[in-house]
């Protein structure tokens, strides 16, 4: 890659940093007991995974910071902290494989995948704060099962699933504007094929 390139992908990966800090303060949200979730608020990691690793990598850190200096309560920024572990891996299967995306079932696979890994890191994080006592007091009225498991585990997994066909939906037209190589450049025609 020229330097011309690694400029180009680095202010993408800003711009997705930027993005990504953005959407939290402004996106609706969805309030479920104890738990919120932001619409769309995983967007720019989802992009950055189908531009690189590196890119990805890039964008979790700076997003997972900016939640830190929003002054969002602690849960909320170690939850971020571990989008970098499904971020990561997702990119780094989509750079060798990318074919992965071109068939509606197996993106779906892939996107549920990175989603079951994505609520497994965030109820490992909260689970650790549930039993050191560092959350709320509505986390613990509604139990561990209730705020743990299914509010963070199960809810991550469907709010990480909105966010990433949200992605999908917006890169088809942005990557036909990004000139440097990416891992995912979806085809002119339809986006993906049956089966």
């Amino acid at each position: 890659m020229n330097i011309s390139q690694k400029v180009q992908k680095m202010v993408i990966a800003a711009l997705l940093c930027a993005v990504g800090i953005v959407i939290p303060m402004f996106a609706p949200k969805v309030v479920i007991g104890p738990m919120s979730f932001t619409l769309a608020s995983h967007v720019a990691i989802f992009a950055a995974m189908f531009i690189s690793p590196t890119t990805t990598a890039a964008v979790c850190v700076v997003t997972s910071v900016g939640f830190v200096f929003a002054g969002l309560p602690f849960v909320v920024a170690a939850r971020a902290m571990t989008h970098i572990i499904f971020a990561v891996v997702g990119a780094l299967v989509l750079k060798r494989y990318p074919k992965v995306m071109e068939k509606a079932v197996s993106m779906s696979l892939f996107g549920f995948l990175c989603s079951v890994v994505h609520g497994l890191g965030e109820v490992v994080v909260v689970s650790v704060l549930y039993f050191g006592g560092g959350l709320n007091a509505d986390m613990y009225e509604s139990g561990y099962i209730m705020s743990v498991l299914l509010l963070v585990g199960v809810g991550t997994v469907v709010h990480s699933m909105v966010d990433f066909y949200i992605s999908v939906f917006v890169w088809k037209p942005a990557s036909r504007m990004i000139r440097v190589p990416v891992s995912f450049r979806p085809a002119r025609g339809a986006l993906l094929q049956r089966g």
